[in-house]
């Protein structure tokens, strides 16, 4: 091969096929999401899960928004007309942790999340359980939420049930999943007032409550048959045959929510009596 016909050949073995510049031609296929729809299926969002911070505003949102723990809404302190939303409603925010209700385990993957900027227990308090030996908070113990808070609640919960069907019982507090770790959003939350001036959440009905008032009744109840009757509620509960203290905690949660005035985290006539009546009125309502 001549001199000149080297840098030539070099230069054909440099240069790319042409073939690989060539666009492809492949067709772009069509997604098609309105000739057909499936009906078995729901929403993602099934519960909305309402806590308390136990910090004050500022600190509240420093550890929503910079830490390991997230919420889908914070309701601030302020007297202002400010609902924060952090976190998209489709995305998932880390507000719930381990525990259960209605058979779901991972709530963080089905919730919305909503934090209450309040203390929770009163300051003086927050040693009580260790300096005063109790084994729970008593009612006077919590902080009462500001009269603009429960209104931001109302409107909020109320918009988030309507947008994803949620149902009277998938509104929860963070102690009904959690018992043995939380005690928020605590004794102090309205949650009766929403239900009979909002309508949220779920409540009992007082004629079936007074039905079920019967002492006689109540004693011929084994410990098994009330614990699946919290369980049938949606409180997940040990089926060991005594109230050991893991047990007590969800008695103590149930009260929170539904009996606020009278802790004492015993099954007692009255606690039983709101557990049936609530059972009656929202069997298989999930």
């Amino acid at each position: 091969m001549s001199k000149r016909c080297i840098p030539i050949a070099l230069a054909l073995f440099l240069t790319p096929p042409l073939i690989s510049c060539v666009a492809t031609t492949e067709p772009r296929f069509v997604v098609d999401d309105q000739s057909y729809q499936s009906q078995g299926k729901n929403e993602r969002i099934n519960f909305i899960v309402l806590h308390y911070t136990a910090e004050d505003e500022p600190t509240s949102l420093e550890l929503l928004t910079t830490k390991n723990v997230s919420a889908h809404y914070l309701i601030p302190s302020t007297d202002n007309n400010k609902i924060y939303h952090l976190v998209p409603d489709n995305e998932r925010a880390w507000h719930a942790g381990s525990g259960g209700f209605a058979g779901r385990t991972v709530l963080n993957d089905t919730s919305i999340g909503i934090e209450i900027v309040n203390d929770g227990i009163q300051f003086p308090y927050r040693g009580s359980l260790k300096s005063q030996n109790l084994a729970y908070h008593p009612t006077e113990h919590f902080v009462d939420f500001k009269e603009i808070q429960v209104r931001k609640i109302a409107q909020l919960v109320t918009d988030l049930t309507k947008r994803y069907d949620i149902t009277p019982k998938n509104i929860i507090g963070h102690s009904d999943m959690a018992p043995s770790r939380k005690i928020d959003p605590g004794a102090k939350f309205p949650w009766e007032r929403l239900y009979k001036e909002y309508g949220i959440g779920a409540w009992y009905d007082e004629v079936d409550k007074q039905q079920f008032m019967n002492q006689q009744a109540f004693e011929q109840q084994s410990i098994v048959d009330i614990k699946q009757a919290l369980r049938d509620y949606g409180y997940k509960i040990n089926n060991i045959e005594e109230w050991d203290k893991p047990s007590r905690n969800v008695i103590y949660a149930f009260q929170l929510h539904f009996r606020p005035d009278n802790l004492n985290a015993k099954m007692d006539l009255e606690t039983y009596a709101i557990l049936r009546a609530l059972n009656k009125k929202y069997k298989n309502k999930y």
